[in-house]
């Protein structure tokens, strides 16, 4: 134990002596972690694209296409490991990075504006758009015929709402309320003794999370979370608040301290120095947990609840060390290779919230279209992500980047110039 903590508070030092110019070069932004965030949710964009084409697709997606691939259930399969923990720490560092840039007031607004203004207002068109692309698919399935008895749709209450892929913004509201809660106390009632306290806690966070076991010991409560959930469809990972307003158990724990850890990364970036110089051990540690979890969960989606015995404990526990050890490995592999200005990541990474936003009808309508065609299933998802990300970053460019619609989710940008994006 005196060694350990003796190696952690010699690294603590050195990183810490780093942290100063990191937090200088990177005063106004971190670009790696801006690509990071966008890589993220451009690879809901091709999740979501790749499920019509998986064996099963009829029980749990819109469309079915009649030709499956046994190659994207596992591309399927490692991307949901990791994806949206990856989004949720990022989000909470930013959260953390806005609330110390704007205080309360100024954070509230801004988040009122990005967030849960896109949720209330976009949410209506979005489903509509859903909704249109359902009836589309049905129509093609059923050779140009319309049922007249339409299938019962969700009840509208809190347990049955369809908040469809913009339930991470609702998670992102409910998770900004007790954080911002516990920031504004802190600030108004610290003391000399509660400050000591903190320091000594801060010392044992970054012992912890530059330790060569930080993605298993956190691991443990999101084992735990999914252990204890019901029925649950373990090769889907995490399940999502998407036809509820009550998050699940699994759902607070797992994206709840992936939120939380973000946030303590603000205020120590210098576990990223480590996290760059480990980037390649974390990742080929979470390929390894990935493809063995694969093992166990098949290859193919499986709709069966797991059964309640220690197999679905071990299986949890390797799960969600996959993904902690793919946040750690990206992390540091995105600021040690994309943490400089580039003029298209920039852009991408502003064009990637209102991509992922509005997608998903977008991705429905085309694989319904091209779902009854004899297409190779490569080329049909080439087709389907070619589309959705045509028509959307040109619906960016022209009618958000440089508009009041921009302003609301990205902030006021320079007038339009003659240069091309």
């Amino acid at each position: 134990m005196e060694t350990f903590m003796h190696t952690a508070m010699h690294s603590i030092t050195h990183t810490r002596a780093q942290h100063t110019a990191l937090a200088t070069s990177s005063a106004d932004r971190l670009h790696g972690l801006d690509a990071l965030r966008a890589f993220a949710l451009l690879l809901g964009v091709l999740l979501h694209a790749s499920m019509s084409f998986l064996p099963g697709a009829q029980f749990f997606w819109v469309v079915s296409d009649h030709e499956k691939s046994a190659v994207l259930g596992p591309v399927f399969f490692m991307i949901h490991v990791f994806r949206m923990p990856l989004f949720f720490m990022l989000a909470g560092f930013f959260a953390h990075m806005g609330l110390q840039k704007k205080g309360v007031s100024g954070f509230i607004k801004d988040r009122g504006r990005r967030i849960a203004l896109p949720l209330l207002a976009g949410w209506p068109l979005i489903f509509s758009g859903i909704i249109a692309a359902v009836v589309l698919a049905t129509w093609i399935k059923s050779g140009g015929n319309l049922s007249r008895q339409s299938p019962p749709g969700p009840r509208f209450t809190p347990d049955s709402f369809p908040l469809a892929h913009l339930w991470f913004l609702y998670m992102l509201l409910l998770l900004y309320i007790p954080s911002v809660a516990l920031w504004a106390i802190w600030t108004r009632w610290q003391t000399s003794a509660m400050v000591r306290w903190l320091n000594k806690a801060d010392t044992l966070i970054m012992a912890s999370l530059t330790g060569w076991a930080a993605p298993f010991l956190l691991a443990l409560p999101v084992a735990l979370a999914l252990f204890y959930t019901p029925y649950w469809i373990n090769w889907f990972g995490v399940p999502t608040p998407d036809q509820s307003l009550y998050p699940g158990r699994a759902a607070w724990v797992s994206f709840g301290m992936a939120f939380g850890l973000g946030w303590l990364l603000w205020s120590e970036q210098s576990v990223f120095i480590v996290w760059k110089k480990r980037w390649a051990w974390h990742l080929l540690m979470a390929f390894s947990l990935t493809s063995y979890c694969l093992l166990l969960a098949g290859m193919v989606p499986r709709l069966m609840p797991a059964p309640h015995d220690l197999n679905k404990l071990l299986y949890a526990f390797l799960y969600a060390a996959a993904a902690w050890h793919f946040c750690f490995g990206l992390t540091g592999l995105g600021l040690r290779y994309l943490n400089q200005y580039k003029p298209v990541l920039r852009y991408i990474a502003d064009a990637s919230y209102w991509i992922y936003l509005m997608h998903l009808p977008l991705v429905m309508a085309a694989q319904a279209c091209v779902s009854r065609s004899d297409w190779h299933w490569l080329f049909k998802l080439t087709v389907i992500m070619g589309n959705t990300l045509l028509l959307t970053l040109l619906s960016y460019h022209w009618l958000v980047r440089y508009t009041w619609l921009g302003a609301v989710l990205n902030g006021k940008r320079a007038q339009r110039t003659n240069r091309a994006p």
